[in-house]
């Protein structure tokens, strides 16, 4: 996959509050003075480091891709996987990417950035779509193709694979509403591992069925 440099200094300050304000916001309703105000920099450095507002906002964008990038790279990666190997290395990205989504150390400002650039359909789409989206999607696909033997590019593994990304979502983007009906306070380790065990439950079922077909 593309790999960007991690942003520093009064950059990743910039980031950090474009993620924050465009996120909340909206990008034509966020202020260059709003933003420079909150990175605690003067409004020359966003035409200084970026070139202006609108980059700036694909700069954001990199970083949400850089930083799931980052959190699925801890899963293991198998050269040649048997079905076995494919169906562990996708388990282990599901729990990376709740780890990630879902923890403490999570994106913060940065999935309601992107549910924003969603709603907007805003140019940090096309960043994401091609420097973690696109290339992240072919890797489970291969990888479901490994582990039921099915041609990795059709429509049904695509799908399903896009069904498989929808689950983990929506314990992000659902967790009020989540945390409310089961009666948690909120996402600790426990709850964390019951959402992941759930959702590799249903992939073993998912896969069991591809192979029975």
């Amino acid at each position: 996959m593309t790999t960007s440099p991690h942003p520093e200094g009064t950059r990743l300050d910039l980031i950090e509050a474009g993620i924050l304000l465009f996120g909340q916001k909206g990008f034509s309703a966020t202020s260059v003075r709003e933003l420079a105000a909150l990175a605690g920099a003067n409004i020359a450095a966003i035409a200084y480091h970026f070139g202006g507002k609108e980059e700036l906002r694909l700069a954001c964008a990199e970083e949400f891709g850089r930083q799931m990038r980052d959190a699925t790279d801890k899963a293991p990666v198998s050269p040649a996987p048997t079905a076995s190997k494919a169906r562990d290395e996708l388990a282990a990205i599901i729990q990376a990417v709740l780890a990630f989504l879902l923890g403490a150390r999570g994106p913060g400002g940065l999935v309601p950035f992107m549910l924003r650039e969603l709603a907007e359909n805003g140019p940090g789409i096309e960043v994401v779509y091609r420097t973690f989206a696109d290339p992240m999607h072919r890797r489970l696909c291969t990888l479901w193709g490994h582990a039921t033997g099915l041609d990795p590019e059709s429509e049904a593994v695509r799908l399903a694979v896009f069904s498989l990304i929808g689950q983990m979502m929506y314990f992000r983007i659902g967790q009020p509403i989540v945390s409310r009906r089961m009666g948690w306070a909120g996402y600790g380790p426990a709850e964390i591992d019951q959402i992941s065990g759930q959702i590799t439950a249903n992939l073993d079922a998912m896969l069991t069925a591809e192979k029975e077909t």
